[in-house]
């Protein structure tokens, strides 16, 4: 209902303004002083008013369609310009405005602007233009109609002056333009559908009317009957009262401006290679190959006097400059485009091939992990008689001294691969996230033994963790996937260098559980990129990319942190911030524990 009452008033208001305009033309006599005054303000107004409510849809998130109601604006704009100089004349010079007017050209250059604006059809979701080359485009098309201008009525204002002849081409070239944007608006109102449809109709209606009044007005000066003011000027100042209505309709039906599941399927189709043509930049290019065209029609073909062959010939000399300039920026700047985007295309397909492959490496992994558990369980009824046969043969008084230590060896080194077996057992399980309270000490001495399988003359493991640490609620198995993680970067980077050692150290910090890796390997090259998606330092085939990624969001998941840098004395530390569960804890100075040098066992 507002919505209804708000059209009503404004249609009103554009009934009282005409029939107060035609008042005006009646009471004063044509060609007065008064009357030519009031035409002129009525005509800078109105402008405005069209601005005014175009704008009103220009605030929106869809820049194409903002754009277009700016360009719409600023046709309207353009326009005003002209009439503040034609009011310039009449009404604070007190002269009638030359008939070869030199001002003229702002009145046909505000067409430009709509043409552009049709160019971008809002009503469609299609693929976003470049704004770049589209701003390109609309220089091009604005260089070549500046030049149109200048070639077709220029030469009887300056070249070989010629009332007659420079009217008659004015009104050529301005009726051309005109007929173009209606033709586009009528073109678009037809092929629109909805909201759009009644927006298109009514930018059609306002265009018609400006066509219309345009030709009636420029008759009328050729035949010296017209004069501001005057009832010629009613159709005039109607079209941009119309021009406003169609603003105010497009935000009062804002909402229905959005474009249909249909709709956006036929511009999907469209833009694959349909119906859907780029034909602002084919208009741009067709113009910069009409240069020749109109040379050789001045030089060879043209039966006017020689002046205003040379005239124009000049000016297509001239023009073609700007306008191959243009045509090298754009050709370049699409070269750079297509470029980017194929590198980005290779990019995407390299990591859609790494992808595909780390998923089938996925596939493996699980079934490796499948078959180790199964072994494990296999190996775990061995291990409990060898621990149990150890355990009375190390406690029999009988055996010798030497056997029953012989007994304890075995026995600490079943309990050890025992140990390592329940590791294999919770990496490789596979059950939803399970939080519960853990000794980060634990864990990560767990992901130690677990990489110690994994022998390497070159490097080994040292642990420096605090004796007393509060714990940390988490998945053991996702925090141990984490740690034996980083171990294995850290090991394979030292390995790839000289060897070295790696230094894992937890403490406390206030309400956090810290867990420092740092070796004394080559570093990494661009810490800040580590986490990233498939990006690895790793030779081809050995590494994916994506564990440090899997290890970030793990941490994430446990409200956590991870952060990587190059240490100064050289190697990559990773530090692991976890929120600590807060306990009563006696309040004491961090301890360390002694360190305990892990070598992994040498290759036999």
């Amino acid at each position: 209902m507002p919505s209804s009452r708000s059209i009503v008033s404004f249609m009103a208001v554009w009934l009282f303004a005409i029939a107060t305009y035609a008042s005006m033309s009646l009471v004063f006599p044509q060609g007065s002083q008064q009357l030519s005054t009031f035409g002129n303000i009525a005509q800078c107004i109105v402008p405005l008013v069209a601005n005014a409510f175009l704008l009103l849809n220009a605030g929106t998130p869809h820049w194409r369609r903002n754009i277009f109601w700016m360009l719409l604006a600023l046709s309207c704009t353009l326009w005003m310009l002209g009439e503040f100089d034609w009011t310039y004349w009449e009404v604070y010079k007190h002269e009638s405005v030359p008939l070869m007017y030199g001002g003229d050209i702002v009145f046909f250059l505000r067409g430009i602007p709509m043409m552009a604006a049709l160019a971008l059809q809002p009503h469609r979701r299609q693929a976003e233009l470049q704004l770049r080359l589209g701003y390109l485009d609309f220089v091009s098309l604005l260089t070549w109609w500046t030049f149109l201008y200048i070639f077709v009525v220029f030469p009887w204002m300056y070249a070989l002056p010629s009332e007659a002849q420079y009217n008659f081409n004015y009104d050529l070239v301005t009726n051309i333009q005109n007929m173009v944007i209606v033709a586009g608006l009528g073109s678009l109102w037809l092929r629109s559908k909805g909201a759009w449809r009644l927006v298109y109709a009514n930018l059609f209606g306002a265009a018609t009317l400006y066509m219309l009044s345009s030709l009636t007005i420029n008759v009328a000066i050729t035949l010296h009957r017209y004069s501001t003011g005057s009832p010629y000027d009613l159709p005039l100042v109607s079209s941009f009262l119309w021009l406003a209505f169609a603003g105010l309709v497009a935000y009062r039906n804002r909402a229905g401006l959005e474009p249909t599941e249909d709709q956006e399927s036929a511009d999907k189709f469209d833009a694959s290679g349909g119906r859907e043509r780029n034909w602002a930049s084919r208009l741009a290019m067709a113009a910069v190959l009409s240069l020749p065209l109109f040379a050789i029609y001045a030089v060879h073909y043209s039966n006017e006097p020689h002046e205003i062959r040379d005239y124009r010939t000049l000016t297509a000399l001239i023009a073609s400059i700007p306008l191959m300039l243009i045509i090298f920026l754009r050709t370049y700047i699409a070269d750079k485009d297509r470029a980017r985007l194929l590198s980005r295309s290779e990019q995407s397909v390299e990591n859609l091939q790494r992808l595909q492959t780390q998923l089938v490496q996925t596939e493996k992994l699980v079934s490796l992990g499948q078959l180790a558990a199964g072994a494990a369980h296999e190996i775990n009824n061995p291990l409990a008689a060898i621990l149990g046969f150890s355990d009375l043969l190390a406690d029999d008084p009988s055996l010798t001294e030497k056997a029953r230590s012989t007994a304890a060896k075995i026995r600490d080194q079943a309990r050890r691969t025992k140990t390592l077996v329940g590791n294999l057992l919770s990496f490789a399980r596979q059950v939803p996230s399970e939080r519960t309270l853990l000794d980060i000490n634990t864990v990560v001495t767990n992901a130690i033994q677990l990489r110690s399988l994994e022998r390497s003359p070159k490097t080994r493991i040292e642990l420096q963790l605090e004796s007393v640490l509060p714990g940390v609620r988490g998945d053991g198995n996702q925090l141990m996937q984490v740690f034996f993680n980083i171990v294995n970067n850290a090991v394979d980077a030292m390995e790839s260098h000289e060897g070295g050692v790696l230094t894992v150290k937890t403490a406390r910090d206030r309400g956090n559980v810290i867990i420092l890796f740092s070796d004394t390997g080559p570093g990494i090259k661009d810490p800040h990129r580590v986490f990233d998606p498939f990006y690895t330092t790793k030779p081809v085939g050995k590494g994916t990319g994506l564990g440090l990624s899997i290890c970030f969001g793990i941490v994430q998941e446990h409200a956590g942190k991870i952060m990587c840098y190059n240490g100064q004395t050289g190697g990559a530390v990773f530090r692991v911030e976890l929120p600590a569960v807060l306990a009563a804890l006696p309040t004491r100075e961090p301890h360390l524990a002694s360190a305990t040098p892990l070598p992994l066992p040498p290759k036999r």
